[in-house]
């Protein structure tokens, strides 16, 4: 049997490099030699958190879900072998973190020869934003707020301009996150968290609030903020997990008061057609956005404690950290 290298998570915030078998080629799924996977927030929970999986160890390779590779045995499906696609495995079969990996049709997408493979790899963050985002009510010329400019708070600064937001506040305490939005032409940034949050927002809307408030971050503390930051009637779209299995203490007496709605969101890999994801990747072959400033870390998968270590607490202006197979 052939070996690989791959990532197992062995317990919680242990996760290393390990040699185990290869999985073999199998009708009706494709095997894709993978050449680079990129860690999203969904996998540092699952790492940091043990949310919203902690049966350790978990199969290896998982949970990478954001991933580009080539074609090595198209399983007697529509794939063609040496064809370059991107891989977005739902949670259960993610296996991103791998040299090789078994994926159904379903999650594959056929990718262009002409543009760079990490470029290319951001499509499905940016997939998973336009999908979150088809939930969203109309905006035309709102105030939103997005609480976190990690990339996922970063593509929603474009993409929620793109489709009519009329005012962008970003709150993020990080600097050089906080100055990437720039790049996406935000109106005002916040540089502070909590209560000090808050009543920054407040002010800079006239003590009303925000019609929109996109938490990117997750947990209790920022969708605690959240309601306080959110005009009444406003809405409030939870976009970042939570950071435990436990009950999550919430202000619903705020929430009702305010008349807000909610939405959440999950399952844009499962979504018929992959519609969101095709989205993104056309915005990015037609250059209506430059990816080259969120692929700041590359590191190789042996390194992928040292890479997970790095997207949990960024530094050195570390925006998307990516790992590479090749």
């Amino acid at each position: 049997m052939s070996t690989m290298k791959a990532a197992v998570l062995e317990s919680l915030a242990d996760i290393n490099c390990r040699e185990v078998p290869a999985p073999e080629p199998e009708a009706g799924r494709v095997l894709v030699r993978m050449l680079m996977s990129s860690i999203c927030g969904t996998d540092l929970h699952y790492v940091f958190h043990g949310w919203p999986r902690n049966n350790w160890p978990l199969p290896p390779g998982s949970p990478g879900h954001e991933g580009v590779g080539v074609v090595i045995d198209d399983g007697g499906t529509e794939f063609s072998v040496g064809q370059r696609v991107l891989t977005v495995p739902n949670i259960w079969e993610a296996r991103n973190f791998a040299e090789v990996q078994l994926v159904s049709t379903h999650f594959l997408i056929p990718l262009p020869d002409t543009i760079e493979v990490a470029h290319l790899l951001m499509a499905q963050q940016l997939g998973t934003v336009i999908f979150a985002a088809s939930e969203l009510p109309k905006l035309d010329g709102e105030t939103v707020a997005v609480l976190g400019q990690g990339s996922a708070g970063l593509f929603h600064d474009f993409w929620l301009r793109r489709i009519g937001a009329g005012r962008v506040i970003t709150v993020e305490p990080n600097k050089q996150r906080r100055e990437a939005g720039r790049m996406f032409d935000v109106d005002d940034t916040v540089d502070v968290t909590g209560q000090a949050a808050v009543d920054a927002v407040l002010a800079l809307t006239d003590g009303v609030g925000a019609d929109l408030i996109v938490d990117a971050v997750g947990g209790n503390n920022t969708l605690n903020q959240a309601v306080k930051m959110a005009k009444a009637t406003g809405h409030i779209h939870i976009f970042g997990l939570p950071t435990t299995h436990d009950l999550v203490p919430f202000d619903l007496g705020a929430l009702f008061l305010k008349r807000l709605n909610t939405t959440t969101t999950f399952g844009a890999q499962d979504e018929p057609g992959l519609v969101a994801f095709r989205e993104a990747l056309g915005i990015i072959e037609r250059g209506e956005i430059d990816m080259a400033p969120f692929v700041t870390h590359v590191f190789p998968l042996e390194q992928i404690r040292e890479a997970f270590t790095l997207a949990h607490e960024p530094a050195g202006g570390a925006l998307k950290v990516s790992l590479s197979m090749e």
